[in-house]
């Protein structure tokens, strides 16, 4: 065997099993296959893009659908620490010593963006709060402090950004004051995601460490959000799930174990949050990360949008459960089974194997309600203009039949010329900004777990302790985790897009005042 007595206890005292590890380690041993893309999705091509005139009716309809009674429900991916915001600050600060030294590094090429900091540093909406350092001087003889204003920012010494999840971090200024992702997040939910009685739903995944901070951060801007938007917010917490951790391995796939004998578990990614996902309860769900806010003179477009792709879902969701109920009774009339079929395929984007329409009708029914009876999800989609991310596509599923997937670029086997050639192909990425439908039509919640592909899995090379390891990350939340859902893409602006992930990102005129 290769587990001990003592490992299968911690396993099982994690939340874990050991059939599921097991499978992971085999993974570790044949790896993932890549998933065979046929084509990008492109406008018109499985890209749907709505003009104004509907964008603007869908926002009136939306709402009239919210005072009819629909629930919407809005989850933010908020774990971890901010500090890879700071890489560059980091490294600036092990290579300067002093802040003479500091200075004569901030000429090198290498350093652009760090004396982009410096030079704008009182554009940052924490700068208030960064010139309220011990002494209230960050300048010394006509010179910034340069060391000690890194220090001041990132460490406990101060503000302690280093520390602090992304969600907690002043983004924004405005004339009352900064304000964090969290609190811009707490205000779109006001905007878009309120229901007839004024409740805003809102839930954020969040570190152990960080949780009590966030909810001191909730608590503080709450009392002054509800009243000026006529809300009241329900906001909960969840953890990502020690169970939900993967084990590592050793270079030679054998379990990687600590220096007292323990195996060795690290966080798998945020396809780990698919189970914290699976717990929410709602009629619509908004999904969108910590890191996408804009301040208040730009929210109107990202607004309109998420009006227009909720209802865009909804209306698509009433004629799946009509179909549905057609299916169930099993007495289908040929007119009735022509339209679902070309709903199914043209629409939907679900195209079958061959020869499948050829079946006998016991089996094209069952056919049909399996790929309709499943979560659907509308992603908003933007143009390609150099971001990372992963892209709308045409793909192959594990049965054979083909539809829409958000696919990443570790998924797509670049060594093959094909494949290489149509993902250099593709006209448009995902910015994870999701509409989600996770009921069915007899208003029973689905188990989402039953809906990801376990083959779309990733493996990493980490370190622990001095010693190489191989790490494994689960299906990603928005690709693999939701690959069996049924999925609808939309062209959204790029200005509904605005993620932060360096520190100069805030920099960017979307994140700064007029």
């Amino acid at each position: 065997m290769i587990f001990t007595k003592r490992d299968i206890e911690q396993i099982s005292s994690r939340g874990s099993n050991l059939e599921e590890i097991e499978k992971q380690l085999t993974y570790f041993k044949k790896g993932f296959p890549f998933l065979k893309v046929l084509r990008p999705a492109t406008i018109g091509d499985g890209i749907i893009r709505l003009d104004a005139e509907k964008v603007s009716l869908a926002v009136k309809t939306f709402t009239q659908k919210i005072q009819e009674g629909l629930r919407p429900a809005k989850f933010v991916p908020a774990s971890g620490a901010a500090s890879r915001m700071f890489q560059s600050l980091y490294t600036f600060a092990e290579a300067a010593h002093s802040n003479e030294q500091a200075a004569q590094l901030l000429r090198e090429d290498r350093f652009k963006s760090v004396d982009q900091f410096f030079q704008r540093l009182s554009d940052f909406a924490f700068y208030k709060k960064l010139s309220a350092s011990p002494g209230n001087n960050l300048v010394d003889n006509g010179q910034l402090k340069y060391c000690e204003i890194i220090d001041y920012l990132l460490t406990e010494k101060g503000l302690n950004y280093g520390f602090l999840p992304k969600g907690l971090l002043d983004f924004h200024q405005y004339l009352e004051g900064p304000r964090s992702p969290a609190e811009e997040h707490m205000i779109e939910g006001a905007l878009y995601g309120a229901d007839n009685q004024g409740n805003v739903k809102l839930h954020f995944t969040v570190s152990h460490e960080h949780i009590e901070l966030f909810k001191q951060k909730i608590e503080q801007a709450a009392p002054a959000l509800e009243v000026k938007y006529g809300v009241t917010y329900h906001i909960t917490f969840s953890e990502q799930k020690p169970s939900t951790d993967t084990i590592a391995v050793d270079p030679e796939n054998n379990p990687f174990r600590l220096t007292d004998g323990s195996l060795f578990f690290r966080p798998a990614g945020h396809g780990a949050l698919l189970d914290n996902l699976n717990e929410i309860s709602a009629d619509i769900l908004f999904v969108k990360n910590i890191d996408n806010v804009v301040p208040d003179r730009l929210k109107e477009e990202t607004v309109r949008y998420k009006m227009a792709l909720a209802l865009l879902l909804s209306d698509y969701q009433e004629r799946i459960f009509r179909y549905l109920e057609i299916l169930e009774n099993r007495i289908v009339s040929n007119i009735q089974m022509a339209e679902i079929i070309e709903f199914t395929e043209k629409e939907l984007c679900i195209e079958p194997l061959d020869k499948q329409y050829d079946a006998d009708e016991a089996t094209l029914i069952h056919y049909l309600y399996r790929k309709l009876n499943r979560p659907i999800r509308v992603c908003g989609m933007v143009k390609n203009e150099g971001e990372p991310g992963g892209g709308p596509f045409w793909a192959e599923n594990s049965d054979g039949t083909v539809s829409l997937q958000v696919v990443e670029s570790s998924q797509i086997d670049n060594n093959d010329l094909r494949q290489h050639e149509i993902a250099k192909h593709s006209t448009h990425f995902n910015p994870v900004d999701l509409i989600c439908g996770i009921r069915n039509f007899k208003g029973e919640k689905f188990d989402l777990l039953k809906y990801r592909d376990p083959e779309t899995g990733f493996i990493s090379s980490k370190s622990k302790d001095g010693k190489m390891l191989k790490a494994q990350e689960l299906p990603g939340l928005w690709n693999g985790a939701m690959a069996d859902w049924i999925t609808l893409f939309v062209e959204v602006p790029i200005i509904t897009f605005n993620p932060v992930k360096t520190i100069n990102d805030l920099l960017r005129s979307e994140h700064q005042p007029l």
